[in-house]
Parts: structure tokens; C-alpha cells; sequence
């Protein structure tokens, strides 16, 4: 019945939904992340990370309830299955929306470990989530521009450091990584701008994965390269919300880890830092092709 309301009420509906899920959950994941501040010890740490996750699962849960009574999505996905709940993840994706995010919670929860995000530093003020993420130990990255980085290429260090420290957290239990190697969401202005010899993606970025890879490669049981396609176009958050995220196609590719790389200095090696490159950009040519068949279908 939700399903059938006007698109601008059923976003009302759909954004209330929203706040009251965040606003029941987040609370609980404050408590929990201010028992972890105060008692640091890794064994505290060992017994309260489990319980972050289970409420984390719990809201993403709930997400997706009211997606299904909100949302007349038609899901198309393949590849999803015979992954490990108690495995190590490195998961990849084009990205395109901040729905993104909430289909790739919904298809995974539960069938991997919890996605931890790589957020921007200045997500950390929105409200409530900002809180949640902190809570959860997501890591807030700050983004330099390569005028910025030649300027000041010390940044560099800081920003490996922050991904170091992160990544060590994230060994502690069974943790799926997540990352956007394309670092912003694909617009077709950001498209021109970069000169993307890609139809459908803007250019990879390896710096972040390539990090992870060598800080916890031994312990990541594979990688995930995950396509979403919107055939019927990406939706805006306000869109979704309305109900209007029609059609969802998803391709989830298990790859090997390449140890071979991750074992390398990407940071100081420019051999390592080529053959990586060389490695995501085909990866990248797969995807891209990959999308303009799932549009065409």
C-alpha cells in the first residue's frame, strides 16, 4: 500500500523511517564506542567491536525493511552467493549515488562482515551519522588536490598513517573494507574534467586500496569488485527516497588477492606503484565494458 502513495509523500514517509531507525540505533552505538574510549585495552576491545557490529547489522536490517515497504525495486544480481560471514574482505565499487551505499549494505549484510567505509574528513560533522560512523570506527580521510599533495607531499605520510591505523583496527574481527577507488561520485562534468579514458567510470585512484592491501593482504580472504548499474539513471538520495530507483543491477566479481602487490612499497617503489596501477586500470577496463553490456541488456 506504501508503495502505491505520491512519490513527493512517499519521501516523507521514507525520510521519517529514516531518522527514527538512525535515531533508535545510534544511541546504543554511542554507548558502546564511550565504553570502548574509556577502556582501551584490546581485550575490552575484542569483546565490545563484535557488539558495534550486531548493532550496526540490526540498523542496516531495519534499512532494508523499509526499502522493501517503501521501494518498487526490481533487483537483478548475480554473484552474491558462497561468500564467507567470517572471512576478511577487500570490496571494490564504481560509485554513482548515495544510494550506493544503501544497496551495497543490503545485498551484503550479513553475507560478508560489516563494510567499513573510507569517509571524507568533513563527513564527520553530519549529524547523527557522523556520531554512528565515528561509533563504528569508520576512518575520516582528508582529500588533497595533487597541486596540494606536490605542494605539500608530507600529507601523503599523514594520510598513510591514518589508513595504517585504521586497517590495523580492522584486523582485530572479521571486516569487509570498502572503497571507491574513483574517490567522488561519477557526474558526467567530473567525466570531462578528468578526461576519463573510460566511457562509463571516472579514473581509479590506487593510493587507498593499495594501502590496505599492504597492511592487512595476509588477512583479506579475497576481493570483491562489485558493479551497480542504474538502468533507467543513478537516482539522487531524494529520488530513492521517493521510490524511484526502479531497476538495480549488480555484478559481483571474487578476485584473487595479489599478494605479489600488496607485499611491495607502493608508496616508494615506482615499480610496484606501475604494476599496481597497471593492475586496477584493467580491472577498470573489465568494469567499464562490463556496464555498457548490463545497459545495453
Amino acid at each position: 500500500m506504501l508503495k502505491s502513495l505520491p512519490p513527493p509523500l512517499l519521501g516523507i514517509l521514507a525520510s521519517l523511517l529514516l531518522a527514527l531507525n538512525c535515531l533508535f540505533w545510534v544511541p546504543l552505538l554511542l554507548l558502546l564506542a564511550v565504553l570502548k574510549l574509556l577502556l582501551p585495552q584490546r581485550a575490552v576491545r575484542l569483546r565490545l567491536d563484535p557488539l558495534l557490529v550486531r548493532v550496526a547489522e540490526a540498523w542496516i536490517a531495519c534499512n532494508s525493511g523499509w526499502m522493501a515497504l517503501t521501494q518498487k525495486t526490481d533487483w537483478d544480481v548475480e554473484g552474491i552467493e558462497g561468500l564467507q560471514r567470517r572471512g576478511w574482505y577487500l570490496v571494490n565499487c564504481n560509485h554513482q549515488t548515495w544510494a550506493d551505499i544503501l544497496v551495497l549494505q543490503h545485498l551484503l549484510t550479513g553475507r560478508i562482515p560489516l563494510l567499513k567505509f573510507f569517509l571524507k574528513q568533513q563527513l564527520i560533522w553530519v549529524p547523527i551519522m557522523g556520531l554512528a560512523w565515528w561509533a563504528l570506527d569508520f576512518p575520516f580521510m582528508r582529500r588533497h588536490s595533487e597541486e596540494v599533495l606536490r605542494a605539500h607531499p608530507e600529507l601523503r605520510a599523514r594520510d598513510r598513517e591514518v589508513t595504517r591505523i585504521a586497517c590495523e583496527k580492522f584486523a582485530l574481527i572479521p571486516t569487509s573494507v570498502m572503497n571507491f577507488c574513483e574517490g567522488t561520485r561519477f557526474t558526467a562534468a567530473k567525466h570531462r574534467q578528468q578526461a576519463s579514458p573510460y566511457r562509463h567510470l571516472l579514473k581509479p585512484k590506487a593510493g587507498g586500496i593499495a594501502l590496505a592491501l599492504n597492511v592487512m593482504g595476509d588477512r583479506f580472504h579475497a576481493i570483491l569488485d562489485v558493479t551497480i548499474v542504474y538502468p533507467d539513471g543513478a537516482p539522487d538520495f531524494w529520488q530513492f527516497l521517493c521510490g524511484r530507483m526502479r531497476r538495480v543491477r549488480v555484478r559481483v566479481q571474487t578476485l584473487p588477492v595479489p599478494h605479489q602487490l600488496a607485499e611491495g612499497d607502493y608508496a616508494a617503489d615506482a615499480a610496484v606503484r606501475e604494476a599496481f596501477q597497471q593492475w586496477l586500470q584493467r580491472i577498470w577496463r573489465e568494469k567499464d565494458a562490463q556496464i555498457a553490456r548490463l545497459l545495453a541488456g
